[in-house]
């Protein structure tokens, strides 16, 4: 008996240092060697608010960076993060506020450049309902839309809607996309009220189907409409990704700072001319317009606004009764770094 047990353990000696021997160690940060190619999934990248993704690509300073970088287009910005949660894409061009309902999942990503402090974004009303509903209070009993469920989009309605007093319950929210399927709701009587972004903005204002309820594009208007700033269209990447690869999150930087430099100091015209001609939808006007309308609401050096920052948690928190339940768990500073930009070279 004895023999046995002392054979026994032995080879469970044998096993465990055979377990020890091949488990793999933490990646090591990739600091030398070829560059890891970048898979990007972008939330609409005929959106202007996300427009730093294709024009960095258009302007070739992935490539000046020595980066090879994939751009993938989704309309649904949730679908592109739970590709990038399944390992399928290294980064997301779209709203940093996921950060913060991912924490309370037991996810880490974070903002690595911020496009925008603000949403640039507008809550669009039907004209025809434009003599009934003065304030988001008024719409209270209506159809409101949002890109899609659990978007950023939807979150901002509920926090909206929740700070005029009016809760989830209380109206029906519905998946309106973007683009045509958007003007579609708000013109068939879909929606009578919904949020959204240029170019859709843009043109129904031109034909004159919607007004602007809420203006989320300029920071004056974003502190009225949020009580501070919303730090909002963003790179955002696993932290784990972020950390193990700290050139390619610098050389991202760099390309994408260049490229908000490049929006601040060229005319939309110019900005326009760059960009892919689809984008433009057959109306070059109208897309130089909606250029015209949103670029002074980038950022020129990336960075985050700190104090946006915390007051997305507490908007998330007025419309996501998780956040609201959960908000002292969430690290604020996690949700973002600024280690890149910061070190990003001067022009």
């Amino acid at each position: 008996m004895r023999s046995v047990l002392k054979a026994l353990l032995a080879v469970g000696v044998v096993t465990g240092l055979a377990a020890c021997s091949t488990a793999q160690p933490p990646a090591a940060p990739n600091t030398e060697g070829p560059l890891s190619k970048v898979r990007i999934g972008v939330g609409g990248i005929n959106k202007v608010i996300y427009m730093p993704a294709m024009l960095t690509e258009r302007l070739d300073y992935f490539k000046a960076e020595g980066l090879e970088v994939e751009l993938s287009d989704e309309q649904n910005g949730v679908n592109q993060e739970n590709e990038m949660l399944a390992g399928h894409l290294e980064g997301v061009v779209g709203f940093m506020d996921h950060a913060y309902t991912l924490q309370l999942k037991g996810k880490c990503v974070q903002s690595v450049v911020q496009f925008a402090n603000t949403p640039l974004e507008k809550v669009m009303l039907s004209s025809k309902e434009a003599s009934t509903v003065k304030t988001m209070a008024d719409l209270k009993g209506k159809k409101v839309g949002f890109t899609s469920k659990g978007s950023s989009t939807n979150a901002l309605i509920n926090s909206l809607m929740a700070k005029a007093g009016v809760k989830e319950s209380e109206f029906t929210g519905v998946a309106a996309g973007a683009g045509s399927t958007f003007i579609a709701s708000i013109e068939n009587g879909g929606i009578t009220a919904g949020i959204t972004t240029p170019p859709t903005s843009t043109t129904l204002l031109d034909k004159k189907t919607a007004t602007t309820l809420v203006d989320l594009s300029t920071v004056d208007s974003t502190k009225q409409a949020l009580g501070g700033l919303y730090p909002a269209s963003s790179l955002y990447m696993p932290c784990e990704w972020v950390k193990a690869h700290p050139r390619e999150s610098q050389k991202l930087a760099n390309a994408f700072v260049k490229t908000l430099q490049y929006i601040a100091s060229h005319s939309a015209e110019d900005i326009a001319a760059k960009m892919p001609a689809d984008y433009a939808g057959g109306n070059q006007q109208l897309y130089v317009a909606s250029i015209k309308e949103t670029k002074a609401g980038f950022t020129t050096d990336g960075v985050i606004d700190a104090d946006g920052a915390r007051n997305v948690v507490e908007v998330l928190a007025a419309g996501n009764p998780d956040v609201a339940s959960n908000k002292a768990q969430i690290d604020v500073a996690k949700g973002y770094t600024t280690e890149f930009v910061t070190k990003v070279p001067k022009a």
